[in-house]
């Protein structure tokens, strides 16, 4: 927890879990002006690991926002899917066929309701997802259902983009069956007109599902590479933004550490002439007090010399009388 007492006289104070979840909860145009902005609060605190560690998180694609804002949203109805994943999990490790039979019937109609929770709250936000979104959708929560960690992430509601599982997924146990009785092939008969002109039809109508299919799938490929593509020319720039704010705290930290330098070097300088001043003014003293020891000896051999005199005085003015 980062507190600091703001010069308005309140206390800011945010941890890194809750500036998590305060960003990915907005929407994806609110993200990186917020999370720069919690950066710098965290910085002027004087917490620059959290600050860090707050301008790493990454801006949640469409999917990934609208998933997110669904596990915030609507946590029961995604819980029963996350619960039904937990289950379908248990009921593979104990090879249980009852039990992955029932999950898996379960299964489909579950992620089907919670795609569409998913695109309803991405359009109450005000930000509906695109058509082919629901791939991506289904993918996530598949990857949720099969896999713990996913299920985790998926729960946190903090991801930056869907997610897809390529593991071996739970299927239901097969029980060998026992061999059919043994059938005469019936008689080959010549095929009326009527059926063979509706197996072609069929033919033609599978051959056109199959068609469109391969080129709905092909532009939903093409979408996620432009999405891919947009996702890594957005992440250049906010890695652009983030080595401009560091080259210009590295541009300060360079200023400052010259001013300090010169400082030190003016006062290092200071002490160099205050050392002479001082060493000078200690030769003096001891200069001057040799010379007082000196003068001291001086006045002591002329008060002898003068005592001397004037005894020697006092006998001559003696004699006379």
């Amino acid at each position: 927890m980062l507190e600091r007492q703001e010069e308005l006289g309140y206390t800011w104070s945010v941890d890194f879990d809750e500036a998590a979840d305060r960003l990915y909860g907005m929407v994806p145009g609110e993200f990186t002006s917020a999370r720069d902005a919690l950066a710098k609060e965290a910085k002027a605190a004087g917490d620059a690991a959290l600050a860090k560690r707050i301008k790493a998180l990454r801006k949640p694609t469409a999917v990934a926002w609208a998933v997110n804002r669904t596990a915030r949203e609507r946590s029961q109805e995604l819980g029963r899917l996350l619960g039904l994943g937990r289950r379908l999990r248990d009921a593979w490790r104990a090879q249980d066929a009852d039990a992955l039979a029932e999950a898996g019937r379960e299964r489909t109609p579950l992620i089907a309701r919670v795609v569409r929770s998913v695109r309803e709250e991405a359009e109450a936000a005000g930000h509906p997802l695109a058509s082919t979104a629901d791939l991506e959708i289904e993918q996530t929560l598949d990857a949720a259902v099969v896999d713990e960690d996913a299920a985790e992430q998926v729960r946190l509601g903090r991801l930056t983009r869907p997610l897809s599982y390529s593991g071996f997924t739970p299927a239901p146990v097969v029980r060998p069956a026992p061999e059919p009785a043994a059938r005469a092939k019936p008689t080959p008969k010549a095929e009326p007109e009527a059926e063979r002109r509706a197996g072609d039809e069929e033919r033609r109508e599978r051959e056109r599902r199959d068609t469109e299919r391969r080129e709905a799938e092909r532009r939903r490929r093409i979408e996620n590479l432009e999405n891919a593509l947009a996702e890594a020319e957005q992440a250049v720039q906010e890695a652009e933004r983030g080595r401009a704010d560091w080259e210009a705290e590295r541009a300060e930290a360079v200023l400052e550490q010259e001013r300090r330098a010169a400082k030190v070097e003016t006062i290092t300088a200071k002490l160099v002439k205050a050392k002479d001043k001082l060493n000078a003014a200690e030769h003096r003293l001891e200069v001057a007090r040799r010379e007082e020891t000196n003068a001291e000896r001086a006045v002591r051999s002329a008060r002898r010399r003068a005592e001397q005199a004037r005894a020697t005085l006092d006998e001559a003015r003696s004699a006379d009388e």
